[in-house]
């Protein structure tokens, strides 16, 4: 290897295992900060050496599903749901779900709950008329529990 890329700090012993390792290496790339922790001497040892120190940047997760990006977008723009567009692009919908939110900075909630507003009214409503949440529960079969927190404005 003539190129590698390091991630921990330079040291007197790490340059001599490096050169073991690599014989032909002839640069070495880290990020600015690990560079700039870097002593001036071992710089110059390196640079006398024919080895060039620099800075590159490689963080982060590279995109997978780059091309894909577009097509899901313009998937999603024909109201495909996002199981739909997972499953003809044949991508995890956990990324679909991701690129989604990235790009519409919306949140996607697919949760079903169990109770739907109107059932949430009737139950306000009872109360209003001076029922108890045990007399709500046992008439609407509702758990006692779920009735305080509809009540609870939850």
């Amino acid at each position: 290897m003539k190129k590698i890329h390091i991630t921990i700090p330079l040291s007197s012993h790490k340059i001599v295992e490096l050169i073991d390792q690599y014989p032909n290496l002839e640069k070495i790339t880290c990020s600015k900060s690990l560079y700039n922790r870097i002593p001036k001497k071992y710089l110059e040892v390196l640079n006398d050496l024919s080895i060039e120190v620099s800075i590159e940047y490689n963080q982060g997760a590279k995109e997978k599903y780059l091309e894909e990006e577009k097509d899901i977008l313009n998937l999603s723009k024909q109201n495909l749901t996002p199981k739909e567009i997972s499953k003809k692009l044949e991508i995890p919908i956990k990324r679909v779900y991701y690129l989604l939110s990235k790009h519409n900075n919306v949140k996607i909630d697919n949760y079903k709950r169990k109770y739907d507003e109107n059932t949430k009214l009737i139950v306000k409503s009872m109360k209003d008329d001076g029922k108890n949440p045990k007399e709500i529960s046992s008439k609407l079969n509702i758990p006692i529990r779920t009735v305080y927190y509809i009540l609870n404005g939850r």
